[in-house]
């Protein structure tokens, strides 16, 4: 029975080390939230770091314990055998101290870093925010910059060291928001406003997708986070006005909002004004906005 039961320890423990070892060799992946670009991702991955950390305090002592009460008393090995024992007040301080103390730890970390990395708080910085108004649709993501009055879709492009404050919301069922590598996610949903601050560190294309299920074209919604030297930016913003395409309220509701998967990135050089607005009205107020 006890050579039984080690084998099972042993056979969890193989499942452990081929995980850590999965887990190392993933991290040399150059992309997603082990990867980060952002000042918020990184804090996020410095708080997932040193939890896990902390709780290896008590993960690690007690497989080690396992494995070395299954070898101590596996059958032949003659251990000390003391069937009245029950107590001991030196362990019992022990074990009850220490998952209290991390308990404890864990918690004034969560408290501070719940407000330090609220998604609706701006990220300090001496440089002006750019503001992103972004649409979850059914399967592709609007992206309005109202500050230049012009919009992309499926396609992201922001300046690095720059603030971004998106503002989010939906014409489609409740999605979520992410560019891992940037920061956190945030739900997108019809009637409503959500806000999201991050900020890139640096040039490069970062990922970005949904991650709530939403239907046939899900595994297609995702779009590239361009991020360039705000110089580069500036030039863009300038090409992107100089083109013909428009976004009329006309053109959302009758082109945009109907279904449809694996649509090519496009810009488009002017947005009607006030049309973010226009769309969460058209969900809190159905009698209100386009028809």
């Amino acid at each position: 029975m006890l050579l039984r039961l080690t084998g099972k320890r042993i056979n969890r423990l193989a499942d452990v080390a081929l995980l850590a070892v999965a887990f190392f060799f993933l991290n040399g992946c150059n992309s997603g939230a082990v990867a980060p670009r952002g000042q918020v991702a990184t804090a996020e991955l410095n708080l997932i770091i040193f939890s896990v950390e902390l709780m290896l305090l008590v993960v690690i002592p007690v497989i080690v314990m396992a494995c070395w009460f299954g070898w101590r008393y596996r059958e032949g090995n003659h251990a000390k055998y003391r069937p009245e024992w029950k107590h001991s007040t030196i362990l019992e301080i022990v074990w009850w101290t220490i998952p209290c103390v991390i308990i404890l730890i864990l918690g004034t970390v969560t408290w501070k870093t719940t407000h330090s990395l609220d998604p609706y708080k701006p990220i300090d910085s001496q440089t002006k925010p750019v503001t992103i108004e972004v649409v979850s649709l059914d399967w592709k993501w609007l992206f309005i910059y109202p500050e230049y009055k012009i919009a992309t879709l499926n396609y992201l492009k922001i300046p690095a060291g720059t603030p971004i404050n998106f503002k989010i919301t939906a014409a489609s069922p409740m999605n979520s928001f992410i560019i891992p590598q940037l920061g956190g996610q945030i739900y997108a949903m019809t009637g409503m406003k959500t806000q999201l601050h991050l900020i890139a560190d640096a040039p490069g294309i970062y990922r970005g997708l949904a991650t709530n299920y939403t239907g046939i074209g899900f595994a297609g919604m995702h779009f590239n986070t361009e991020v360039t030297s705000p110089e580069a930016f500036a030039t863009w913003v300038n090409s992107v006005k100089k083109t013909d395409s428009l976004l009329t309220s006309a053109i959302f509701w009758d082109e945009l909002v109907p279904k449809s998967i694996d649509d090519p990135a496009r810009s488009f050089a002017h947005v009607d004004e006030g049309l973010f607005d226009n769309i969460i009205m058209r969900y809190m107020m159905p009698n209100c906005g386009h028809k």
